[in-house]
């Protein structure tokens, strides 16, 4: 049954009796995917696909009026559809429900559908990245009226810079589409962080590239294409450009001081997963000097002696904090030079807020220990909190962090904070590449990460968020119904 009037569409969706309470259902009414859930009884709907990359929140995980993105962890509430945790900036789309004779209607009303986006309150703003924007929307969206002035060094409007070491620059730069008002007063001003340079004699040769901007990805692409491209770095950034170049220079060589890639985050046995068979692989080493002509690469010498060609250097070894010009001032830096904020996103100074890859700020999943993460959920998660605090709105950082990565044509999901963790428990295997490792610390679960095996990931940072305890013995247990997965 279809019922149409102006711009609003009806349609009968299921039964009552299909969906029992905390179960949700993908129904489609005029070409819209929607996501339908009960709880307590009651419908509701909302868009059914998320509103950061587009992923089918069917797959992700429900608990109570909340559903997390099995992809990439943003999480919305099902009766209003508001955006709860990121990674993504928008609301998901309401739609009208009515349970009539054991049927259930929906409504779909293309008044308020506009892209993706709600049409709320939303006013034309210059931005830059993601702790930035997401403080500049929550401003807005919380009628602040004011000028907004952002700086940045970047030489073009910012972008999702995730995809930089992921896909091909001229995929980039459209991922984010916003409305611009050349009448706005609002003005492009911020600091971000900046690539750990390379030290060592050589380094300073034109071919030899940081990873950092949207120019930067062009120019490693074009550099590598049908030549010899060596990478310095072994965790994300190293291994997800290693992997993107794989079929497309002429060699890839990688080098890295641990015996395995990501050994210290996801652990030795992901890390040998990850080598790829295209890719040679120089690890427990160095690189000792970089030797070129006319100031162009021509060879990298190793630590352990070996020269290897190379036609360009790939240095992905770190970050390091925009926080210089901040140093002559009385705003606290510590000895990683991150900006100190407390749980509200303020730094010692009345009135200066930090947010983002640049801060230590306290995390709750640890017990408020301070920590420095250069996630871009965490960013946006900061920066809504910043904003709020701007609006002397007494809101506390409380998320979970959630990142992924892109290799061998599939993404790891990670949850959690498992730095220190002295043993993983695995459920699958690495060698079948469908696997959930639990990182144990002191008999706990402290972080997770998966492949093909979702929506594990998004379901453990449902319940760590909720500060629930699961044990050691749990996640060695053949019995995972305490996960609650499909």
């Amino acid at each position: 049954m279809e019922t149409k009037q102006c711009d609003e569409i009806t349609e009968m969706v299921c039964l009552v009796s299909d969906l029992q309470d905390g179960q949700m259902k993908e129904v489609e009414v005029d070409l819209n995917k929607i996501l339908l859930v009960r709880n307590n009884g009651e419908f509701t709907a909302v868009g059914g696909l998320c509103t950061h990359y587009g992923a089918p929140l069917i797959k992700g995980a429900l608990v109570g009026d909340r559903v997390r993105c099995p992809f990439h962890g943003a999480c919305f509430n099902t009766k209003t559809g508001d955006i709860e945790e990121f990674p993504g900036l928008d609301c998901l789309p309401k739609y009208k429900v009515k349970v009539e004779g054991g049927k259930v209607y929906v409504t779909t009303d293309k008044k308020v559908i506009c892209h993706g986006r709600q049409c709320n309150i939303y006013e034309c703003l210059y931005f830059t990245g993601p702790a930035s924007l997401q403080c500049a929307e929550t401003l807005r969206q919380n009628d602040y009226e004011g000028r907004i002035i952002m700086v940045t060094i970047d030489e073009q409007l910012p972008l999702d810079k995730t995809k930089l070491s992921k896909v091909a620059p001229y995929v980039v730069i459209d991922i984010w589409t916003f409305y611009l008002d050349a009448e706005s007063d609002d003005e492009l001003c911020t600091f971000v962080f900046r690539a750990r340079p390379l030290q060592c004699p050589g380094a300073e040769l034109e071919n030899v590239k940081l990873l950092e901007s949207y120019k930067d990805a062009t120019e490693i692409h074009q550099m590598s294409a049908g030549n010899k491209a060596i990478i310095v770095g072994t965790s994300f950034i190293g291994m997800e450009v290693a992997a993107y170049l794989s079929d497309k220079a002429d060699s890839v060589t990688v080098i890295g001081s641990s015996k395995f890639p990501f050994q210290s985050s996801l652990g030795p046995d992901i890390g040998k997963m990850t080598m790829q068979k295209n890719v040679k692989f120089y690890t427990s080493n160095g690189v000792a000097e970089i030797r070129g002509e006319n100031r162009k690469v021509k060879e990298v010498v190793l630590k352990n002696g070996e020269v290897l060609p190379a036609d360009i250097v790939i240095v992905g070894i770190g970050v390091i904090p925009n926080s210089n010009f901040l140093k002559e001032t009385s705003v606290e830096i510590d000895s990683r030079s991150a900006v100190v904020v407390d749980k509200f996103m303020k730094t010692n100074i009345p009135d200066v807020f930090a947010a983002g890859d640049v801060v230590s700020f306290p995390l709750p999943l640890v017990g408020h220990k301070r920590v420095n993460i250069g996630h871009w959920q965490l960013a946006q998660a900061h920066g809504r909190i910043a904003g709020l605090s701007m609006l002397n709105q007494q809101v506390v950082i409380n998320t979970v962090p959630y990142f992924w990565t892109m290799l061998l044509g599939k993404s790891i999901r990670y949850t959690g904070y498992g730095e220190g963790y002295t043993d993983i428990v695995f459920k699958g295997s690495t060698e079948e590449r469908k696997f959930l490792a639990f990182y144990i610390k002191d008999e706990e679960v402290v972080a997770a990460a998966s492949l093909n095996f979702d929506p594990a990931v998004a379901r453990l940072a449902e319940m760590l968020l909720m500060g629930k305890r699961i044990t050691k013995a749990q996640a060695q247990s053949d019995d995972l119904s305490w996960l609650q997965l499909p």
